[in-house]
């Protein structure tokens, strides 16, 4: 077996060893059924180990990843996530984590073609497009990508609260909150965007920003 993929069984064992000995009955306790928190959207760049930064147990977290953290209206794997956490799991968060460095953002952000992705990434690249004046008045480069980071991260939570399922949800009750965080890799550090939007006061001031 390749040393790589031995290495995941290897530590696979050496989790389960640590945690059952502080807690013989944890596995069994989670096998019953998932009551997590937070439903949580992100990139499905390997940098961004979710779990390990933000500390939480198996079972807190419900989680969709996709390329550059997208959330498409014709999305029916997202859609379906979503549902399932709103409406049977009832989560009381919905997070949109975005990160710096991120590549499709940068992609989007270029004129080079990349095949497929090229296609998912169409909002994103109009997202560019529409910022354009803004973006160009920016020098620094880093800066300029960071803010695209940024502007997605807004409308994906945007595009949150635009669908059917959020919107059935609201009118229901006061959950759940969406909110929009970046991921630093360079620090390791989660910065806020947009937190507890939860119904149309909220949604109209971030359509402002965007």
């Amino acid at each position: 077996m390749d040393q790589h993929l031995r290495r995941l069984f290897d530590n696979n064992r050496t989790f389960v060893e640590q945690v059952t000995q502080e807690d013989p009955e944890f596995f069994r306790r989670r096998a019953a059924k998932q009551e997590p928190h937070f439903l949580f959207i992100g990139c499905a760049d390997s940098r961004v180990p979710i779990e390990m930064l933000t500390g939480v147990a198996p079972g807190e977290m419900f989680v969709h990843r996709n390329i550059a953290n997208q959330v498409v209206s014709a999305d029916f794997n997202l859609l379906s996530v979503l549902q399932y956490a709103v409406e049977v799991l009832d989560v009381a968060h919905v997070i949109v984590c975005g990160h710096y460095q991120c590549g499709g953002v940068k992609a989007a952000m270029g004129d080079t073609s990349f095949g497929l992705v090229d296609h998912w990434l169409a909002g994103l690249r109009d997202q560019v497009r529409d910022h354009r004046a803004e973006l160009d008045a920016c020098d620094d480069e880093t800066a300029r990508f960071n803010r695209v980071v940024e502007l997605n991260v807004l409308r994906q939570i945007y595009n949150l609260a635009r669908t059917p399922i959020v919107q059935g949800a609201w009118r229901r009750g006061p959950r759940p909150l969406l909110h929009g965080i970046v991921y630093d890799i360079h620090d390791g550090l989660l910065k806020e965007l947009a937190m507890a939007v939860d119904g149309p006061e909220k949604v109209r001031a971030l359509e402002a920003r965007l």
